[in-house]
């Protein structure tokens, strides 16, 4: 029974769903099995802050009833999924990774959540996270660090490193994060996943705790490029309730998955290669050297203003303007290191910040314009693996710096492992594209993953402590 239980977390949401539709297995059944898994992994992962047991069984009995009714509610119908605390929940308690919010009961769901329940999802419970999403470590104070499953002495990444790690270690068929200077990608490449960060205002923010306003993005993270393909169509949709919601008609991310890629222009920015590890460096470059030998048109870009987009001031000030009133009357509830960078966007002037607002216009119409001559971009996720916790210093910010920029131009950008480091570490390649063009993108992605073949087994994924 338990080598049943651990097959099935094993299967990815494409596979589940066949099965499910097959009559081969059931929601409770999936359920089960990552309940067990969770069992299994949480005393050394600490991936999840709750986790709603009774309730996913119960939501995964009523979902069979509905399949076995013949009402298909679509790709996730059934699926076990968990979300990042940074989501409302109704009833059930949404920390985002903080003091300040430990007992906050929500009155609704955050329009992903609900869309992922209207899409038949099972809601497993909710992924711990770096405090206030603010930080790409998950070393969270409040609710301990989210440890990574390929080595449980290094961090996940973040901010959404309980996503990363739940999906690593087979706890749920995939996660929801939010991404706002890499939180989706950051994590994804750390432990060695797929994260899509989806086109700004593709998919509601509504209901999810901000950062920074103009910056953050919802967004998947799973096994495969087709799976976060399929939670993104059923996570994607207009939303009246968020003023940046996007309104994209018959929207489909998997529509072009399986399509061959030759001819498909891609762009690499091997300047950006020099800013990384020789160890990653070595892991992408056989990653473009993959994509090259399925017939894509591979040329080299440059990325204008690259390095200045990823040490703005505009995430700094919109976070800080978010907490002033918290800041002011309760700052003892923030840890030392979130106060800090709190207090550094209270400092930001008005002209500073407009600078750079202006400088990412520039940035935005420069990579616009490269766009047209490329249908894709790659370059590296992150500079270096996960380190050891006891190494994370003040340069730990470096991660995000491959990421953020794409942040500011909203445009989808998917990373997937392609390796691992000296260390034994996984690494991850992006792919950036145009906006909307999610399929394009996934069709790209999907098959350098398909050429590349199947990765092993993080070390925690069968319990206990995967530390050498």
């Amino acid at each position: 029974m338990a080598e049943r239980l651990t097959d099935l977390t094993r299967l990815t949401i494409a596979e589940a769903g066949r099965r499910l539709r097959a009559g081969e297995v059931t929601s409770a059944e999936l359920t089960e099995a990552c309940l067990s898994q969770i069992d299994a992994v949480e005393p050394v992962l600490n991936a999840f802050i709750t986790v709603l047991a009774d309730q996913a069984l119960a939501d995964a009995r009523r979902a069979d009833e509905e399949l076995r009714a013949g009402r298909d509610r679509g790709p996730l119908h059934g699926i076990p999924v968990a979300v990042k605390d940074l989501c409302q929940t109704k009833g059930v308690r949404t920390t985002a990774g903080s003091d300040i919010l430990r007992d906050w009961l929500p009155e609704e769901d955050a329009t992903v959540v609900r869309r992922l329940r209207d899409g038949g999802a099972v809601l497993l419970g909710k992924l711990n996270l770096h405090e206030f999403a603010y930080g790409v470590t998950s070393a969270n104070r409040w609710y301990g660090p989210v440890a990574n499953p390929w080595d449980t002495q290094r961090h996940p990444g973040g901010s959404s490193g309980g996503s990363g790690a739940a999906v690593a270690a087979f706890e749920c068929f995939m996660a929801v994060g939010t991404d706002t200077g890499g939180s989706v990608r950051i994590p994804a490449a750390l432990c060695g996943v797929v994260g899509l960060m989806p086109t700004y205002g593709l998919v509601s923010r509504a209901g999810v705790v901000p950062l920074a306003w103009s910056l953050d993005h919802v967004g998947p993270l799973a096994r495969t490029v087709e799976d976060a393909a399929l939670a993104l169509n059923v996570m994607a949709g207009y939303d009246p309730a968020d003023p940046t919601s996007a309104d994209v008609p018959e929207f489909d991310a998997a529509a072009e998955l399986g399509r061959p890629i030759d001819g498909v222009r891609i762009g690499v920015a091997w300047e950006q290669f020099e800013r990384v590890t020789p160890d990653v460096r070595r892991a992408c470059e056989e990653a473009v050297r993959t994509v090259a030998g399925l017939g894509a048109r591979v040329t080299e870009v440059t990325l204008p203003y690259f390095a200045e987009m990823a040490t703005t001031r505009v995430l700094v000030a919109e976070a800080a303007a978010y907490h002033v009133r918290w800041l002011r009357e309760m700052p003892e509830r923030y840890s030392d290191d979130l106060r800090a960078l709190f207090l550094r966007g209270l400092a930001v002037t008005a002209v500073e910040y407009l600078a750079d607002l202006r400088l990412r216009r520039h940035f935005t119409e420069r990579i616009r314009e490269l766009m047209r001559e490329v249908d894709v971009i790659m370059l590296p996720t992150c500079p270096m693996v996960a380190c050891r916790f006891e190494e994370i210093d003040a340069t730990v910010y470096r991660y995000a710096s491959l990421t953020s920029p794409w942040d500011h131009t909203g445009q989808p950008v998917i990373s997937v492992p392609c390796g691992f480091g000296d260390s034994g570490m996984p690494v991850g390649i992006s792919f950036a594209g145009r906006p909307f063009e999610e399929a394009l993108l996934c069709r790209v992605a999907h098959a350098y993953e398909q050429a590349r073949g199947p990765l092993p087994e993080p070390p925690a994924a069968r319990g206990g402590d995967s530390s050498p």
